[in-house]
């Protein structure tokens, strides 16, 4: 939670970091150098940011190693070795969610459902039965947290997350087009129309500790066994997480990221804004897909994927290369003389 007027050496303090000048003085939150006032902490981590500082009034400022910070004006700063790594100790300090402790009386909880000490639980959420919630949880408006859910500790969802929804699963009595589709590699589809029958979800969710979950995101309950999320994941918005996925440890999956159903992800896996994942993957540790690529096949460790069908980075740039000179070889081409 926010903290009112935080003296300089102590935010340095805090978060490991050096300080001068009249380090007593205190600040009450954070600005843009150009916009701060004088009871803001202004973030100049740059020298490109440096001339914004005398637009605005700020006495202290977090600034770059070795900046003169008596030149740009000020009474105080911060220096930041590690600019976005300082940020999230700084923001964390001085965050303010909105929420006060307890629950929203229009959330709708089911009897059963167990929620550990100091949870924030907004408007319009509703947490259906048999569901465990750890500590510390900060769950914003309108999130929807279906049965059998387990959940650890200082879990955060934004609002309109869907956890615990039903997953998409459907079969046909004979097999369909798409199967056919799938195991002929698009040769023949000549299978009938014919109705789909749901298969039920009867497995859970579970989530580990110091999980996020981003505004209007979905993770889909398991067919019989449990979704899982591991232990320090963090999903951006409108990401969606199939039936029976497993996501390991400390992953990072960005916007509009789709995962299909069963497939595995290892940890520390980052997935760029807008990468899908087909069914049925194993996707190794330390994996990074670039933004937009869709992998069709499994991913040993430490592989940087990238493109559609996402192949090995170094592999897809050169192609790119190669495919950007070929109208100037076709020009050529046409040019030359008839053999």
């Amino acid at each position: 939670m926010a903290q009112a007027g935080l003296s300089v050496a102590d935010l340095a303090k805090a978060l490991r970091a050096e300080a001068v000048g009249d380090t007593s003085m205190t600040v009450a939150g954070l600005a843009e150098p150009a916009t701060a006032g004088p009871d803001d902490l202004a973030l100049a981590m740059s020298p490109r940011y440096a001339e914004a500082l005398s637009k605005g009034k700020a006495r202290a400022a977090v600034l770059w190693p070795g900046a003169d910070w008596q030149a740009l004006g000020l009474k105080a700063a911060i220096f930041a070795g590690r600019p976005r790594l300082l940020m999230a100790g700084l923001t964390q300090t001085f965050d303010n969610a909105g929420i006060a402790p307890g629950i929203h009386p229009s959330a709708v909880i089911d009897a059963s459902v167990v929620i550990g000490p100091r949870a924030r639980i907004g408007p319009g959420v509703t947490i259906g039965p048999q569901v465990q919630i750890g500590a510390d949880a900060l769950i914003h408006a309108g999130v929807h947290i279906g049965h059998h859910v387990t959940i650890g500790d200082r879990f955060i969802a934004q609002p309109g997350a869907v956890i615990g929804g039903d997953g998409f699963s459907f079969v046909t009595e004979d097999p369909s087009s798409v199967e056919e589709v799938r195991h002929s590699l698009g040769e023949t589809n000549a299978a009938p129309g014919q109705p789909w029958h749901r298969i039920h979800s009867l497995g859970g969710v579970v989530i580990g500790d110091d999980v996020e979950i981003g505004a209007n995101s979905c993770v889909d309950r398991g067919t019989i066994r449990a979704t899982r999320i591991g232990q320090g994941t963090k999903l951006d918005n409108l990401v969606q997480v199939g039936h029976n996925v497993v996501i390991g440890e400390h992953c990072l999956l960005c916007g509009q990221v789709g995962i299909a159903g069963s497939t595995k992800i290892g940890n520390h896996v980052v997935l760029g804004g807008q990468a899908g994942v087909v069914d049925n993957l194993t996707i190794g540790d330390r994996v990074v897909v670039a933004a937009g690529a869709l992998v069709l096949s499994n991913v040993p460790a430490g592989r940087a994927m990238m493109g559609n069908p996402a192949t090995e980075m170094k592999a897809q740039i050169a192609s790119y290369k190669a495919l950007r000179r070929l109208p100037r070889l076709l020009d050529r081409l046409k040019g030359s003389p008839p053999s």
